[in-house]
C-alpha cells in the first residue's frame, strides 16, 4: 500500500478521473474520499479485477459517481477525461495503450519497466512532461511520469531519456547506486564480448551521472 499512497500523491484535483488497469480501485477511492474528483471511470481488462474495484467502490458505483468498464486500455474511456492514471504495467504495454487510443489531457503513468520507451513515445507525439522521477517504496524503485497532451517542444538529453528529469533527488541517487552495484555484479557472470561491452558502457554512464560535475551541467 505504500506504493499506492505515494502514487496517489502525484494525482491532481480534477472534475473527471479515470483509472486504467484499476486492479483493486485504491487510487480511485483516494480521489473520491478526498474530494479530488467529481466522477470517475474505472477500467480493467480483467473482469475479476474489476469486480474487486467495484466492491471497494460500491457506494460510488451505486450513486453514479463511478462508472465501471471492462475493456482493453483506453478503449472505453472518455477522451475528454480530465486526468488519467495508468499504473503497474510495463512501459511497452502503456505505449501500446496510448498508440491504440489517445494521449490523455492530463496523465500520471507508472511503468514497471522499459521507462525510456514511454518517454520517447510521449516526446515524439507532442506530450508535455511536467514531472518525471523515481521513488523508493518497500525496498523497490518506481518511476512516475506526469504530464499532459499539450507539449512545448520539450527535449530530453540521453541521460534524461534513461533516468528522467530529476537526477538530483535522493531516491534517484539511491536508485543509481543500486543499479551500479547490480551491473557490476553482472560482470562476474559468463558474458559474450558484446554483452560485456554494453554493461561497461552502462556502468560508465551511471558513474558519470553520480559525478557532481555531470549533474551541474544538466
Amino acid at each position: 500500500m505504500d506504493r499506492i499512497k505515494k502514487l496517489c500523491s502525484y494525482l491532481d484535483k480534477c472534475v473527471t478521473f479515470a483509472d486504467v488497469g484499476c486492479d483493486h480501485g485504491y487510487c480511485t477511492s483516494y480521489m473520491l474520499k478526498n474530494n479530488l474528483c467529481s466522477t470517475a471511470q474505472i477500467s480493467d481488462i480483467s473482469d475479476k479485477c474489476l469486480k474487486k474495484a467495484e466492491t471497494l467502490l460500491k457506494e460510488y458505483c451505486q450513486s453514479g459517481r463511478v462508472v465501471s468498464v471492462c475493456c482493453s486500455g483506453l478503449e472505453k474511456i472518455d477522451v475528454n477525461t480530465d486526468q488519467v492514471l495508468i499504473a503497474g504495467m510495463g512501459g511497452e504495454e502503456i505505449v501500446a495503450i496510448l498508440k491504440n487510443a489517445f494521449i490523455p489531457k492530463s496523465f500520471v503513468l507508472q511503468p514497471m519497466k522499459n521507462v525510456r520507451t514511454v518517454r520517447e513515445f510521449l516526446l515524439k507525439n507532442g506530450a508535455g512532461i511536467t514531472c518525471d522521477e523515481v521513488f523508493l517504496s518497500g525496498g523497490k524503485f518506481y518511476f512516475v511520469i506526469k504530464g499532459n497532451c499539450d507539449g512545448n517542444g520539450q527535449a530530453y538529453c540521453d541521460l534524461q531519456l534513461d533516468y528522467g528529469l530529476n537526477l538530483h533527488s535522493k531516491d534517484m541517487q539511491k536508485y543509481l547506486l543500486s543499479e551500479l552495484t547490480k551491473k557490476r555484479g553482472y560482470l562476474d557472470r559468463p558474458l559474450s564480448e558484446s554483452s560485456r561491452e554494453e554493461i561497461l558502457l552502462q556502468i560508465k554512464k551511471i558513474e558519470g551521472i553520480l559525478d557532481s560535475e555531470t549533474l551541474r551541467n544538466i
